[in-house]
């Protein structure tokens, strides 16, 4: 009897973990999809998250694509101001003072670009942005980051008084994004209850 209930206990376990698996696939391709399907409208402000700073100074490959993304919004005439946002790196580099420089190089003028240094994570821009875009009596916001963390950032803004949110992303495609897919799972649900 011991050994059946072993087998048993042993299948139950087996049985939960695939359900666990199953359903984080699903999640994640629900979320890839919704980044995917996001449709990018007209906006006061286009919000560009942060990413790597190469050594020599430059955006890397991944924020030169999300930045090239928001110039084509500017550029289209579809938003008004830039919103560039990230932290500074541990060798001392400023993501956003990175950023700006990448879009004034593009012909973007410098009324236009607004620089948030202060960006460390989604969250803190999200309530960055969303305090700047009270301030101005902004009401439309555009998130430009990659098409998995399109969601989560929405839905901090969201969270943080800009109802009027959509999602433009970079045509950039990297193999991490496959683990970046099941890291949005728990992040999304974290910023759903977080408090403010």
């Amino acid at each position: 009897m011991p050994r059946r209930a072993g087998r048993v206990a042993a299948l139950l376990l087996a049985a939960v973990l695939l359900g666990a698996v199953l359903l984080a696939a699903a999640l994640a391709a629900t979320g890839l999809l919704t980044g995917l399907s996001t449709q990018a409208r007209p906006a006061d402000v286009a919000i560009v998250l942060g990413n790597t700073v190469l050594p020599n100074g430059q955006p890397s490959p991944r924020l030169a694509a999300r930045l090239d993304r928001a110039y084509d919004c500017y550029a289209a005439e579809q938003c008004h101001t830039l919103f560039v946002s990230g932290g500074i790196d541990p060798a001392g580099a400023d993501e956003a003072a990175v950023m700006r420089g990448y879009l004034l190089a593009r012909g973007v003028p410098s009324d236009r670009i607004v620089t948030d240094s202060a960006g460390d994570n989604s969250w803190a821009t999200a309530r960055h942005a969303g305090a700047y875009m009270r301030e101005h009596g902004y009401t439309r916001a555009l998130v430009v980051t990659q098409y998995f963390h399109v969601p989560r950032t929405m839905l901090a803004l969201r969270r943080h008084g800009v109802a009027d949110v959509s999602g433009g992303y970079p045509r950039f495609f990297e193999w991490r994004d496959i683990y970046s897919l099941f890291r949005e799972l728990p992040a999304v649900a974290w910023y759903a209850l977080r408090p403010l």
